[in-house]
């Protein structure tokens, strides 16, 4: 009988559930291991917050049981990576359609607060099935096997024997879906503010994309962002992203707010030679002023020795439109890039500010991000912040802006509008207890 679990934390973590993968090993020949990773699953806490989230993994793992509800062994390996123990002898064909099933039944969508998220995966399999059993070889493989479904262009699923790697390929469907959602305007921008911590008055939004499905209403854009990427699409939807938010500031503008509005911008556009142009003819097209645009990288971006990269950024920057970079701290210990680059804005990765609590490291990386901007001469924003213990520490370390579930989830063009000229109540705002249009 399946287990239904009540809590994540009744789900066996990475070191229980490595010695269950070491067990199976000893009674069973013939086995293979499925590591299943949710794609984008920062999108559900960054726009619900860190409890939502949970719920989303907690029905997932659920899901996920049920639909192996032979012998198997199930355990979460990180925070939204899930593993299956499939003991006995299964062969490339039959794990294929394993993943096939599994992507086909996450097709229905969950639903929280009138918002419905499609679960995507990411999918690496190892299996063995002659020689003795190596537990660090077999879970490494495993591991290997997830790395190449995540690198891979025209797939999310990638096999791999003890010895050898096969391949499959995945359907086009996507490409389809994201093609009609363009025609068809399904794509819509909604808006997550940022604050000023000291005063909770709003300066500024980050966009984030949201997709109008024709069936399952309201969705993650996940999958289609990684189907743009799949098949070379993300100047089209990134430059559909930019004149959306172009758009907005001029609506917000009509209403009386004076805020700055951050689009994350992918690696292929900063090496589109048309980006420099677009973003002209489009901010003149609409009477935007360009320094009220600022564009977010990540850090693997900003690492970038490329001289077509840093020549996109210069120029970007000459014409007053500002330069941030996301998710600070989670990817490089080299800060030698900070100090090279030239930038507006450190945005410090979310996982610092949800454990800031917990851990005197996470106070002391938001702290040295606050001395590198101040060296810099540039703002500093915590990204995530969801408690008011979190906001009393970050005013206390002398971080001045802030976004996050406690301020606001990301909200459509008009909500966002009338909570700007509202009062924001931390941990009672009206627009937190309200369901999105």
């Amino acid at each position: 009988m399946t287990v239904s679990h009540s809590t994540l934390a009744t789900i066996p973590n990475r070191y229980a559930f490595i010695d269950k993968i070491a067990s199976c090993g000893e009674r069973h020949t013939q086995l293979s291991l499925m590591l299943i990773d949710v794609v984008r699953f920062s999108d559900v806490t960054t726009s619900f917050g860190i409890e939502v989230g949970d719920q989303f993994l907690l029905e997932i793992a659920n899901r996920l049981q049920r639909l192996f509800h032979h012998n198997i062994e199930f355990g979460r390996i990180s925070g939204d990576v899930f593993g299956v123990v499939l003991p006995g002898i299964h062969s490339p064909v039959v794990l294929q359609q394993q993943f096939e099933y599994l992507a086909e039944h996450f097709k229905t969508p969950m639903y929280y607060d009138g918002h419905a998220f499609i679960a995507d995966f990411n999918v690496g399999v190892v299996s063995k099935s002659q020689g003795a059993f190596d537990l660090t070889l077999f879970v490494s493989r495993a591991e290997a096997a997830l790395k190449q479904a995540k690198e891979n262009k025209y797939e999310n699923f990638s096999l791999m024997s003890m010895h050898d790697k096969a391949e499959t390929g995945r359907s086009l469907a996507l490409k389809a879906d994201l093609q009609r959602a363009l025609a068809r305007n399904e794509l819509e921008l909604y808006y997550q503010p940022k604050v000023d911590l000291s005063t909770l008055t709003i300066v500024g939004a980050e966009c984030l994309l949201r997709w109008n499905h024709p069936t399952d209403g309201l969705l993650f854009p996940g999958p289609l962002i990684e189907a743009a990427e799949s098949y070379h699409m993300m100047n089209e939807l990134g430059y559909w992203t930019l004149e959306s938010a172009i758009r907005g500031l001029v609506g917000f503008e009509a209403h009386g707010l004076d805020i700055t509005l951050s689009v994350n911008i992918s690696p292929t556009q900063l090496y589109d030679t048309k980006l420099v142009p677009t973003l002209k003819r489009l901010t003149h097209r609409y009477g935007v002023n360009m320094k009220q645009l600022e564009l977010e990288l990540t850090e693997d971006i900003a690492v970038s020795n490329s001289l077509m990269v840093k020549k996109q950024l210069a120029e970007l920057r000459l014409l007053g439109i500002q330069v941030a970079v996301d998710d600070f701290g989670k990817g490089y210990s080299n800060l030698a890039y900070i100090r090279d680059l030239e930038l507006n804005t450190l945005k410090i990765d979310k996982t610092f500010v949800m454990e800031l609590t917990d851990n005197p490291v996470n106070k002391a990386i938001i702290e040295a991000a606050r001395i590198i901007g101040q060296a810099k001469e540039c703002e500093v924003i915590a990204e995530g912040v969801e408690t008011i213990e979190q906001l009393h520490l970050l005013r206390e370390i002398g971080i001045r802006y802030g976004q996050g579930y406690l301020f606001s989830k990301a909200i459509p063009h008009q909500s966002f509008i009338s909570l700007a000229q509202q009062d924001i109540i931390v941990g009672d705002s009206p627009y937190r207890q309200m369901k999105a249009v």
